[in-house]
């Protein structure tokens, strides 16, 4: 038997130890594994650390999206780890989401050791650089080395990752990982604990403040005009509600929030929300419709879901104030003007102690009149509103406060951003807006879930069939799937794909599945409802029981889309 300071597998479990716990050091405390054989000293180590929890997930695919939901739950990184070979190269769909939505993560990819490549060795490719301009960070530390610097520096690469992970621009960090075998030590190391590894402190994030002579530049700019604030998709905190709200009070602007904006639900000041926006910013310049003469725009947060907001701003040709703290340019339509490297909460705070001059007469006053004739009232119950309308509000309305809410991409977020409104309840919304992909939309939900949140989800039935692996990780969890079945790709029926022969067969595609045997098949509660009768009691048994449940909602699509043209015209004044 070899002495443990020679034993290749205990010297490869110290390497990993040390790894873990430089990034439980710097916060993580989380661990998603898919199983294999290479990664073994990583998975160890993050099973014999008391700091970090672990989760076994068979697809790998389905282990990044479960991970990249973990992270936003609580915004922290989570470790994700597979073995080598093609398995890491299955996370890339969600590294490319976690890029682009800005969400911390550790990717730990096990190695085989340099003398396997290029030799045809099994399970063995490239796995250097792999996800490309996706990470902020890509480290190759070779393979583990067994003096007290190499156990310092590896624990010290934790640290850095972690950190790396999350500023100046959060998002996915890679570490290559080479073990040679055995990768099963022969006498175990001390565990975690007891090692020499000197602690940190974990990083304190810096905030960057507006520069002066920029802030007293755009408060002149917007002082005694009209103009619009712009809330879009963010993971904002309780301090910046309530500076924006504060600035559009002091400036009296209309605050235009996205679904993803956190500012739709919570006790703060929404006297100036606007969240019907959709309907009316369509028909601006039609009686009846929004106004057209902004005089500047600042823009909070990632591109807003509405495509009716973007093509406003873009026939307004308002000045786009833009702020990002991160240093991306997240400007899709080239409007910015002027960019703000600044905290947002700190910029509106800023400019609402500068106090500018508020907007003349009555142009807050208009964004919210419309606010108010744009809201589902009783006709609603009579199928004058879509079936989406009302099965969002009983929904928002059933939700305990501080509940999670789910989205899927596609038509699912735009109901949401359509008939939402705004509420005294605290809730989140959540989607995978980053590359807006209906993929792993399920392992998404149930990862915000694994949090400990009872987490609702709104999904299409292509997003749930994209992603059916994703309900293998259903056991122990709490959830509710609430299935907007519209037969295929409803979204593409409001696109000019729809008048083409071809449209059912290359941009609806329908999928026949029988979601009650998928529902079975994972020991899922199951109903059916056909439009919104029936919904809300299925709802409320399914928050009352237990693990997870499925609520399909069966749509008529063309009756669908016929009642949303039917609502949209009534800002035309087509109606009146």
């Amino acid at each position: 038997m070899r002495d443990a300071s020679t034993d290749r597998g205990a010297v490869n479990l110290r390497w990993a130890d040390a790894l873990i716990a430089g990034l439980a050091s710097a916060g993580v405390e989380q661990a998603v594994i898919s199983p294999g054989a290479r990664s073994t000293p990583l998975v160890l180590a993050c099973d014999r650390h008391p700091r970090i929890q672990t989760r076994t997930l068979l697809d790998e695919r389905s282990a990044a999206f479960f991970a990249l939901g973990l992270a936003q739950s609580k915004g922290t990184p989570v470790i994700l780890i597979a073995t080598s070979g093609s398995a890491p190269a299955h996370w890339y769909p969600a590294v490319i989401e976690a890029s682009h939505a800005r969400t911390p993560l550790i990717l730990l990819s096990g190695d085989r050791p340099p003398e396997a490549h290029g030799w045809g060795a099994n399970q063995t490719t490239d796995q250097t650089r792999l996800f490309g301009s996706q990470v902020r960070a890509f480290h190759d530390p070779g393979t583990p080395g067994d003096t007290p610097n190499a156990t310092a520096f590896i624990h010290a690469l934790g640290i850095r990752a972690a950190t790396e992970s999350r500023w100046p621009r959060p998002g996915p960090v890679h570490i290559n990982l080479p073990f040679r075998e055995p990768l099963i030590p022969e006498q175990w190391p001390a565990p975690p604990g007891t090692a020499e590894i000197h602690p940190i402190t974990p990083p304190t994030l810096p905030q960057l403040p507006p520069p002066p002579e920029q802030l007293e530049r755009i408060a002149r700019s917007i002082s005694g005009r009209p103009g619009l604030i712009v809330c879009g998709p963010g993971r904002f905190d309780d301090w910046f509600l309530r500076q924006v709200t504060r600035l559009a009070r002091v400036i009296d602007a209309p605050l235009l929030a996205d679904p993803l904006s956190g500012l739709r639900f919570g006790p703060h000041d929404r006297e100036r929300v606007v969240t019907r926006y959709d309907a009316f910013l369509r028909s601006a310049g039609h009686p009846g419709g929004a106004p057209t003469e902004p005089a500047w725009v600042i823009r909070l947060g990632a591109p807003p879901v509405s495509r009716a907001v973007t093509d406003y701003l873009e026939r307004s040709r308002a000045p786009l104030i833009l702020c990002d703290p991160t240093g991306g340019w997240p400007d899709p339509d080239f409007f910015t003007t002027e960019m703000v490297r600044a905290d947002p909460a700190g910029l509106c705070q800023a400019l609402a102690d500068l106090t500018p001059r508020p907007a003349p007469g009555q142009w807050a006053a208009r964004f919210l009149e419309l606010e108010r004739r744009a809201a589902p009232d009783e006709v609603a119950n009579s199928g004058s509103y879509p079936v989406e309308a009302q099965i969002i509000r009983q929904l928002l309305s059933c939700l305990p406060a501080g509940s999670l809410l789910f989205s899927g991409n596609s038509l699912p977020i735009r109901q949401l951003d359509s008939w939402s409104g705004s509420g005294e309840t605290p809730l989140r919304i959540v989607a995978n807006r980053g590359v807006s992909g209906i993929d792993g939309n399920v392992s998404t939900l149930l990862g915000l879930a694994a949090s400990g949140n009872r987490v609702v989800g709104l999904l299409g039935d292509l997003a749930l069939c994209h992603d059916m692996n994703g309900l293998l990780a259903a056991p122990g969890l709490d959830a509710v799937i609430v299935l907007l079945n519209n037969a295929g790709g409803g979204i593409f029926g409001y696109l000019p794909q729809a008048r083409l022969d071809s449209f059912e067969r290359y941009w609806l595609a329908p999928i026949g599945l029988d979601f009650e045997q998928l529902a079975c098949l994972h020991n899922l509660d199951f109903h059916r409802t056909t439009g919104a009768a029936g919904f809300r009691p299925a709802l409320e048994q399914a928050l009352a029981t237990p693990g997870v449940s499925l609520i399909e909602v069966v749509i008529d699509r063309e009756q669908s889309m016929a009642l949303h043209r039917q609502y949209w015209a009534r800002f035309e004044g087509k109606d009146e």
